[in-house]
């Protein structure tokens, strides 16, 4: 909680202002009984006593100086609670964009780490934990001291305070009622928020692949999938509910008892002459002052468990440092071996694993020609594109790009020259024109429309009521997969990169479509090193180099007429999939 409440300093002002303000309404409200007792053992006693009106005007001049004290603490309290909301919100604003800007810096080892839900949930319900705490935090951090330590120290200043043993039974009896509450839900506050962890990933996955089960037709899996999660948030929520809800009755029947106890206690003195009514009338309105002090920090204890879990969950996000990062001094491109991609001894596993996914990979895709990559699902022909990019880190050797290591550069100005499409064409919710123009929003139109021609996205795009400016639903869930690959292609050309990597994103595509598209990339592509991942040998006859993978080893580079030849693992991908005329040769 400390490391979150750093987050405060950009609003040192108002929290200032805040404090003095706390200060001027516990004052106020402070001095509130001793107007009491002077209105009952002088005000009233010398009204009976003489039957004039001097006590009378006694009366109600005092009225007026605590009605105006009243006010005060009235003005500071409404603005207490405005500051202090628009810290809250603040907070939680400046919360959510730091968890937000490190997860963006996270590599995809870091991602692995946080499930979505979880990184969503730290994002928004964690936050609003947070958020309503401050909400009311310096009401119970500042206020409620105040008050307790000031009431106290009236009590014990006053001529008679013989009833102090009673408040200091009083506050005994509270902390332990907090304090056992508090050591019997803590635990039950962490597990709710993993839960809420939980159903929100049960919910995002039901969602996602709903069309999945239904045709599996389990639905009524699914339904149990969920009302377990459901259930077991219920079961947490309501015992914590159940444990929370008895401190209120059991601090009422302590408040209610300790003021019996005064009235009984106090009572007798009076009745000795050794007690003054308006002084015990003082002493129960003190007592109760401290009192409402610990139940302010009683219902801080309710929320300061689930707030501090929350708190911790969030820092364990803004704590993890990125695996990828950059180095403190980078080196720039050498423009000489522009578009040069090199692989020098390299191998890859992924974090925690025992066996290597790539082993000892070296090829070097040059600028002005198709480097295409074929295996068998599972050869790691993704991680050697995912590893350019710099997704990963390889874990020995060197990845050279334009000459220079990938490590040494910024990442920024790494990705600044490849234009990727990934396996899956992920598009973003907007229009069609936003997402080929994401690289740059600026980007002119005729540009857009030159790179849809490329990627044979215009057709279906012309055919459309609002063409260009035709909306796209989140992950492009309102576009057939080859029309979302499509656009997924125009939206790399639209960026002009040094280096294109298209990782399998052809699969989507007929032949007829696929066989315009590589020759409109052709053209485009001259000066340009084309890396291809491809499962169709058709996609990639006319490469200017194939390399062949099989569990994470190269086996075999060349042209498609050298591979068919020499080597055994391209040959049997080749015939699976093509006949001998279309191959080209006898094979």
């Amino acid at each position: 909680m400390l490391k979150v409440l750093k987050n405060l300093k950009k609003s040192w002002v108002a929290v200032l202002i805040i404090v003095i303000l706390l200060c001027i309404q516990a004052w106020m409200d402070l001095s509130l009984p001793d107007y009491t007792s002077k209105i009952v053992n002088n005000g009233i006693t010398q009204a009976v006593q003489n039957n004039d009106s001097g006590g009378t005007d006694y009366i109600l001049h005092t009225g007026i100086e605590m009605l105006g004290i009243v006010l005060i603490s009235i003005t500071s309290a409404i603005l207490i609670t405005f500051l202090s909301s628009k810290v809250a919100a603040k907070l939680g604003k400046t919360l959510r964009e730091k968890v937000f800007k490190k997860v963006l810096s996270f590599s995809r080892s870091e991602l692995t780490e946080y499930s979505t839900a979880s990184l969503i949930t730290r994002s928004t319900n964690d936050v609003q934990q947070i958020q309503g705490l401050i909400a009311m935090m310096f009401r119970v951090l500042v206020y409620a001291p105040i008050m307790g330590v000031g009431a106290f120290i009236k009590v014990l200043t006053q001529s008679n305070n013989s009833m102090a043993w009673i408040i200091g039974v009083a506050i005994l009896a509270i902390l332990f009622i907090i304090g056992t509450l508090f050591i019997i839900a803590m635990p039950k506050f962490k597990k709710f928020q993993t839960l809420i962890d939980r159903i929100n990933l049960v919910s995002r996955e039901i969602l996602t692949g709903l069309p999945v089960i239904r045709a599996f037709n389990k639905e009524k899996k699914e339904e149990s999938r969920f009302e377990k999660a459901n259930m077991d948030i219920r079961k947490t929520d309501t015992f914590i509910s159940r444990i929370m809800s008895m401190m209120m009755p059991l601090l009422t029947f302590l408040m209610n008892s300790t003021m019996i106890l005064i009235v009984w206690y106090g009572g007798q003195n009076v009745d000795q002459g050794i007690l003054q009514v308006g002084d015990m009338m003082a002493f129960i309105q003190y007592t109760m002052q401290i009192l409402i002090s610990f139940l302010f920090i009683s219902i801080l204890s309710i929320m300061l468990p689930r707030a501090a879990v929350s708190a911790n969950r969030i820092m364990q996000v803004l704590e993890t440092e990125p695996s990828i990062k950059d180095k403190e001094q980078t080196k720039a491109f050498d423009q000489s071996k522009k578009g040069l991609v090199e692989f020098k001894n390299v191998s890859f596993r992924y974090p925690d694993a025992d066996t290597e996914i790539l082993e000892d990979i070296n090829f070097t895709a040059e600028p002005g020609k198709t480097t295409a990559i074929i295996g068998s699902t599972g050869s790691g022909k993704s991680t050697i594109v995912n590893l350019i990019p710099r997704f990963y880190d390889a874990t020995e050797g060197q990845i050279l790009v334009d000459g220079v290591d990938i490590r040494d550069v910024s990442q920024k100005e790494l990705r600044n020259i490849i234009g990727l499409v990934p396996q899956k064409g992920m598009l973003f919710s907007g229009t069609i024109e936003s997402n080929i123009k994401y690289s740059n929003d600026s980007m002119s139109d005729e540009k857009m429309i030159e790179a849809a021609k490329i990627a044979q996205a215009e057709e279906f795009i012309e055919a459309k009521e609002e063409k260009y400016e035709s909306s796209i639903a989140q992950s492009g869930n309102n576009v057939s997969g080859g029309q979302r690959q499509r656009l997924a292609i125009a939206r790399a050309i639209a960026k002009d990169p040094e280096i294109y990597i298209f990782d399998d994103s052809f699969s989507a595509l007929d032949l007829k479509t696929d066989r315009k598209l590589r020759e409109e990339l052709t053209k485009t592509t001259k000066n340009k090193t084309v890396i291809i991942v491809a499962q169709r040998i058709s996609t990639i006859l006319n490469a200017d180099q194939i390399i062949v993978m099989d569990e994470g080893k190269i086996v075999g580079i060349g042209t498609h007429e050298q591979l068919m030849k020499d080597n055994e693992t391209y040959k049997q991908i080749a015939l699976s999939q093509l006949s001998e005329k279309e191959l080209g040769g006898d094979v």
